[in-house]
C-alpha cells in the first residue's frame, strides 16, 4: 500500500485513539512522512508473540556496558525477519505492517528507544535507526507551530498493534 493511502487510513481511525483529525493533518502525518519517505519499502516485517506484543530486543553499548537501548527491528522480507539472529520460536511471528503505522505506533511505546529498519532483502547487518525521541521531537514541533496540542490521554499511551 502506497505513503498516502497508509497515511489517509491513520487519520481516519487516529479519533478512536483520542487524537483529532486537526493533529494528525497538520502535525503527525507529516513528520510520518518525512521519515516513512526516506525508506525503500513501504511495508516491513517485524516480530510480534502471538498475542500481538512486539519483539522488544535491548542492545548494550561495548565500551559502556551501563548504556542500553530497546529496539524493534523491521525487515524487508519475512524471510529475513523469522531468520534474523537464527533464533526460531514457534510463539513468534513475523507480522507485515505499513511503515507510516509503525512509526505512528512506536511513537506511543515509551518503553522502545528507536526502530531499526532492514532497506535491504537477505541483509540483516546494515538497518537506518529512528529514534523514537526524534519522532515525538518533530511531532511536538510540528503541533507547536500549528498551536496545537496532543491530547494528554495520547502521551505515553500504548496504541493498540492492531491500529492499522
Amino acid at each position: 500500500m502506497n505513503l498516502e493511502k497508509q497515511l489517509e487510513i491513520l487519520t481516519k481511525e487516529a479519533p478512536q485513539y483520542g487524537v483529532s483529525s486537526e493533529v494528525m493533518e497538520k502535525a503527525v502525518i507529516p513528520v510520518l512522512k518525512f521519515f516513512a519517505s526516506q525508506h525503500q519499502n513501504t511495508d516491513y516485517f517485524v516480530l510480534q508473540s502471538r498475542d500481538r506484543q512486539w519483539v522488544v530486543t535491548t542492545l548494550q553499548n561495548r565500551e559502556q556496558p551501563q548504556l542500553s537501548k530497546r529496539v524493534i527491528y523491521g525487515f524487508a522480507t519475512r524471510k529475513d525477519a523469522t531468520s534474523f539472529q537464527g533464533i526460531v520460536n514457534p510463539n513468534i511471528v513475523a507480522v507485515s505492517l505499513p511503515i507510516t503505522h509503525l512509526l505512528f505506533q512506536m511513537f506511543a511505546l515509551s518503553q522502545v528507544d528507536s526502530l531499526i529498519l532492514m532497506d535491504i532483502p537477505n541483509n540483516t547487518m546494515d538497518g537506518m535507526e529512528i529514534e523514537r525521541a526524534n519522532l515525538e521531537n518533530m511531532i511536538q514541533q510540528q503541533l507547536r507551530r500549528a498551536k496545537l496540542e496532543l491530547p494528554s490521554q495520547f502521551k505515553g499511551r500504548k496504541i493498540p498493534p492492531n491500529l492499522a
